[in-house]
């Protein structure tokens, strides 16, 4: 399926680029860990484009010309889009899932914030679940159920994320908390990104990021248990090592500004060795009634997208508008950088 050469290469960028998923896929099926190595790569790769480039817009426009070449079976001429490519083939990958992790990088880009936490979800649904949606593709499971648990461990995943980078994210002009959280505190949002400061109202509001987390992990505890048996410890691993960074952050009294929680070896393989204790508890619990929670709100499209398999035309319309959008501004940018005659 994917050329062991490409593979190799995303292998390599993911043992350097995340450690945590490194470590987390080495106790999927062979199966499911290539191709998850490949899939998580071009992901990690869009993602770090858009992160750390200077033109964000620039490279949100340039993943989607990738991601329309991988889908007309011509993809770029790199690793990790040949590998993509494969996997669109071989699984018969939504392109709604990944193009909705292009509509969160161009939100990204756009440097939107949030009014509440609904809003912090529907950005987590889109950066972080669409790959848990995907994972599920590539375990060959669509039951709309398991895909919302799965959808609940991103968007866990990514509110942690949010929580333990709250002063990085500021200093970089950057905020994920939701503004009216902000607003509440009598936090003005521009004085908070020149000079954040961990006091009470802040460490409160990663607190209650957390708290949400916690309650998704926990849901998303029904799902893991109805996959394929063999993939079961490998997203035990990632529930548990994720969660465990929010554990840190609870460490240090809640605060993300002057330090950075940081989870050691010692602690992942202990988290490893829970994981798989957890997969062979999971042989012989009876069904959660919890694997039949509804979907959030913010994450059903996905849900429908990977079950279903049916292409949402307002969906496409609406990440096509804003990519409409941020290409009308990027050619107004680079008009302005021409030189005048």
């Amino acid at each position: 399926m994917i050329d062991p050469t490409d593979l190799e290469h995303c292998r390599e960028a993911i043992r350097h680029g995340s450690l945590s998923f490194h470590a987390a896929s080495k106790l999927l099926p062979a199966s499911v860990r290539d191709p998850s190595l490949a899939l998580y790569a071009f992901c990690r790769l869009a993602d770090d484009e858009v992160d750390e480039g200077d033109h964000k817009t620039g490279a949100v426009l340039r993943l989607q010309e990738r991601l329309d070449a991988a889908y007309a079976g011509q993809p770029r001429n790199a690793p990790e889009d040949r590998a993509f490519a494969a996997i669109i083939e071989e699984f018969e990958m939504p392109r709604a899932l990944p193009e909705a992790l292009l509509e969160g990088l161009a939100w990204d880009a756009d440097e939107r914030r949030y009014d509440d936490l609904s809003g912090v979800r529907a950005y987590s649904a889109r950066v972080a679940s669409a790959v848990g949606a995907m994972m599920c593709v590539l375990m060959r499971v669509r039951d709309p159920d398991a895909l919302a648990r799965a959808c609940d461990l991103g968007v866990a995943m990514q509110l942690t994320n949010i929580a333990r980078d709250v002063g990085e994210d500021a200093r970089m002009g950057r905020i994920y908390l939701p503004m009216d959280w902000l607003a509440a505190a009598d936090i003005d949002p521009l004085n908070f990104t020149r000079d954040p400061l961990p006091d009470t109202a802040v460490r409160g509001m990663v607190k209650r990021l957390l708290s949400e987390a916690n309650r998704l992990y926990l849901r998303s505890e029904a799902g893991i248990n109805v996959l394929p048996l063999p993939s079961r410890t490998g997203i035990w691993a990632a529930r548990l090592i994720y969660a465990g960074i929010g554990t840190q952050v609870r460490k240090q009294g809640h605060d993300t500004i002057s330090m950075r929680a940081r989870t050691s070896t010692t602690q992942k393989l202990g988290w490893l060795m829970q994981a798989g204790l957890r997969s062979a508890g999971s042989v012989v619990m009876p069904r959660s009634a919890v694997i039949y929670a509804k979907p959030l709100d913010e994450v059903r499209f996905l849900v429908d997208a990977a079950a279903r398999h049916v292409p949402d035309s307002k969906r496409s319309h609406a990440v096509l508008d804003i990519l409409a959008d941020l290409k009308a501004r990027e050619m107004g940018r680079v008009g302005s950088d021409s030189p005048q005659t």
